[in-house]
């Protein structure tokens, strides 16, 4: 299916809100405090998300089978523009969204109410970062307790000592893998599909280095030193 956007200005950062679980709709009100209008796609349900947060985004994309007629009128008299696909059709809300977004020419792309629920969409979700890899434009998906990324080149993340970052290979083999500011680093490090060797490996700084020679290498970085989710729910 072809996709029937056109290109619009450099932005710095673009936030793609999609319909899946927000826990914590606070945190998202607190990363999108300074982001404009222009700044926010929703992939169909995520408007809902923005609607009880007060915020209206740029366009809402999808195809349009559970955001309901209430809330479509009402974007549609805040001006906000609808982009609507059939429901049958071979790509996702959030990739549709997420095409949209890459037609912007960000710096980077956050991904929000992408993780939790179906384990199927989650997945799906992640295969999406390795598009963004591809185009050289930084994606992420978040949530309140950490974020997801994809490291094909090279990749410099910023956080606070003691923070938890697991690595996985996303290909077969990922080759050449160089880790600097962690309490384990690696260079020239091979990580397989079947040997989860980086799992559970911690910054010792303020930033970390990533960088790979071959394949794709997924990040996932826990915000909060020592606390995890089930961990928290325990307490």
């Amino acid at each position: 299916m072809a996709f029937f956007f056109e290109r619009c200005p450099l932005k710095k950062r673009i936030f793609i809100i999609s319909g899946g679980e927000i826990r914590d709709p606070l945190f998202l009100k607190d990363r999108l405090a300074f982001a404009e209008r222009s700044d926010l796609i929703c992939a169909d349900r995520g408007a809902l998300h923005l609607y009880r947060l007060g915020l209206v985004p740029e366009a809402i994309i999808g195809d349009m089978d559970s955001l309901g007629l209430e809330l479509m009128r009402f974007f549609e008299e805040e001006g906000c523009r609808f982009i609507r696909y059939p429901e049958r059709k071979d790509e996702t809300d959030t990739e549709l969204a997420l095409a949209y977004a890459f037609l912007q020419e960000p710096e980077s792309i956050h991904i929000f109410g992408a993780t939790g629920g179906r384990l199927d969409h989650t997945l799906a979700n992640i295969s999406l970062l390795v598009s963004g890899a591809e185009k050289g434009i930084p994606v992420a998906l978040v949530n309140e307790w950490g974020d997801i990324f994809l490291v094909h080149k090279n990749y410099r993340l910023e956080g606070e000592v003691g923070q938890t970052v697991s690595f996985f290979p996303l290909t077969l083999s990922v080759e050449g893998i160089t880790l600097e500011g962690f309490e384990y680093p690696m260079e020239g490090g091979v990580m397989k599909l079947g040997h989860p060797v980086g799992i559970s490996n911690r910054l010792k700084a303020a930033q970390g280095l990533i960088a790979v020679k071959s394949g794709y290498l997924l990040g996932i970085r826990y915000y909060k030193p020592g606390i995890f989710p089930a961990a928290e729910q325990e307490l």
